[in-house]
């Protein structure tokens, strides 16, 4: 009997598939690339949230991560940390650097 559960459930069981995406993509040029960053990226661009999924559906899910849509979540989130950068300092009054 195959077992299906949230994303989230499986965290720790997929370690080594982030892993090795995030070493992939670092051999792509994204020097950043985390295993923490690939989650990050499966589950707001690609799971978007926290959907139930067996086990080798998440590792292949991970595996097939294509590198411009991890391009796009670096991006979206460079914005939203500017965003938030430029709302303290308005917040503040202070000036951006």
């Amino acid at each position: 009997m195959e077992i299906k559960q949230n994303v989230s459930e499986w965290k720790q069981m997929i370690i080594p598939a982030l892993k090795s995406k995030a070493e992939e993509l670092e051999m792509m040029g994204y020097s950043q690339a985390t295993p923490d960053d690939v989650w990050s990226c499966m589950v707001k661009k690609v799971w978007k949230g926290d959907p139930e999924k067996l086990l080798h559906e998440i590792v292949q899910d991970i595996l097939h991560l294509a590198s411009s849509t991890y391009l796009s979540y670096l991006t979206m989130s460079s914005y939203q940390n500017d965003n938030l950068i430029a709302s303290i300092a308005a917040l503040t009054g202070e000036k951006e650097k």
